[in-house]
């Protein structure tokens, strides 16, 4: 197993990857304790039956470049395979603004080609290479030298079956032609907002059960704070306070440290100093928020009028369509969608794309009566009205 230590050896291993049509990638990596994940090691993997053209690369050696690695992902002559690739890219377009193009995910592909929705790797090489994947390595602390063989074999296989399930995967999307359906899928994880967290938007993610728009300004301040501090100082938000603390602070609004200091679910170190200031500072902020700059909870929802039966109708239908198109259910719509639709929403994501071929461009004529829903035996088919 060659392991790549220098910028000039991987230099060399790109310009030879740059010869073939794919390269498989993965990465290994902690986010335990900080904001931003801390990249450990790189697998790559040039096409091939051996392991001979399989490599790790150690981003940890002082004075190695990934530089070379970002140009061969700039490269567009080269397809650059992951599985589950979310979070491999955002640690390259945190570290340079760099995104693998073209870009192939054998999650997404797997999930249009019928394999069932977000289906694991393991899973995928077992159906498709009839080989099985030693798993026991996953949770290690791939931060520490010297890596044991297990888990360089661990990490390494993750890049070498991927070469036969993406072979397999590519034929299969060119004889469906549904490479459209994965292009639409693969734009989300190629946008740079898909991996940037503005402070002010923060209070989104916050769970919470009050609407009230000035408890809710609060909890903006709040959020947008810790968001600002965790992201300066690369630590976990839950490290300058958790969610369930910064929902009763919102509630008891501390004027200062002492009414601070009776806060029950606050951490120690949240009490004093720079996050003890900012707390303070934040709800003050929500406090004196402008009327007009309150934020409005989102109750579009609770004006949708549903009619259960129709409702019902568009389950069946969805469940006939997914079962003839081979693709996973959930994958073309959530059952809040379906409500939506039964409620006269057209702005939903099962309504565009590849999805309204597959079902929404149906679902909207059996919501205008243009189609009904009849059983032949155990199928369930579509007449016009």
């Amino acid at each position: 197993m060659r392991t790549i230590t220098t910028t000039e050896e991987l230099a060399a291993y790109c310009a030879e990857a740059a010869t073939h049509p794919y390269i498989t990638v993965d990465t290994e990596f902690l986010r335990e304790r900080t904001y931003y994940s801390k990249l450990c090691l790189v697998q790559l993997a040039m096409p091939g039956k051996t392991d001979e053209g399989a490599v790790l690369v150690d981003p940890l050696v002082e004075g190695l470049s990934l530089e070379p690695l970002y140009d061969l992902f700039r490269d567009t002559s080269v397809v650059k395979v992951f599985h589950a690739a979310r979070q491999d890219l955002e640690i390259f377009f945190v570290d340079a603004q760099v995104f693998p193009q073209p870009l192939f995910d054998t999650q997404v592909a797997a999930m249009v080609c019928g394999f069932g929705e977000q289906v694991g790797y393991e899973t995928l090489v077992r159906k498709i290479a009839k080989e099985g994947v030693d798993k026991t390595s996953r949770f290690t602390d791939w931060s520490r030298r010297p890596l044991t063989d297990a888990q360089k074999t661990y990490a390494l296989a993750d890049v070498t079956h991927l070469r036969q399930v993406y072979e397999f995967l590519a034929a299969k999307l060119e004889e469906t032609d549904r490479h459209k359906w994965v292009a639409e899928e693969l734009e989300v994880l190629t946008n740079p907002d898909t991996y940037i967290t503005a402070p002010r938007d923060a209070w989104k993610r916050v769970k919470t059960r009050t609407s009230s728009g000035r408890f809710l300004a609060i909890v903006r301040e709040l959020a947008a704070f810790r968001e600002s501090f965790a992201q300066e100082r690369n630590i976990p938000r839950s490290r300058v306070y958790k969610d369930d603390a910064l929902v009763e602070l919102a509630s008891n609004k501390p004027k200062n440290h002492e009414e601070l200091g009776r806060a029950r679910l606050l951490l120690r170190d949240a009490r004093k100093g720079e996050i003890a200031d900012g707390i303070l500072r934040s709800v003050a902020a929500g406090i004196a928020c402008a009327n007009d700059d309150v934020p409005q909870p989102d109750r579009s929802r609770e004006k949708l009028q549903v009619n259960p039966a129709l409702a019902d109708l568009l389950r069946v239908l969805l469940k006939a369509k997914t079962e003839s198109a081979g693709v996973a259910a959930k994958l073309i719509a959530t059952a809040s969608d379906l409500d939506e639709i039964a409620a006269g929403a057209r702005d939903v994501q099962a309504m565009r794309g590849w999805r309204l071929e597959v079902f929404g461009s149906d679902a909207k004529e059996l919501c205008e009566g243009k189609i009904a829903l009849t059983a032949v035996g155990n199928d369930v088919k579509v007449v016009r009205v």
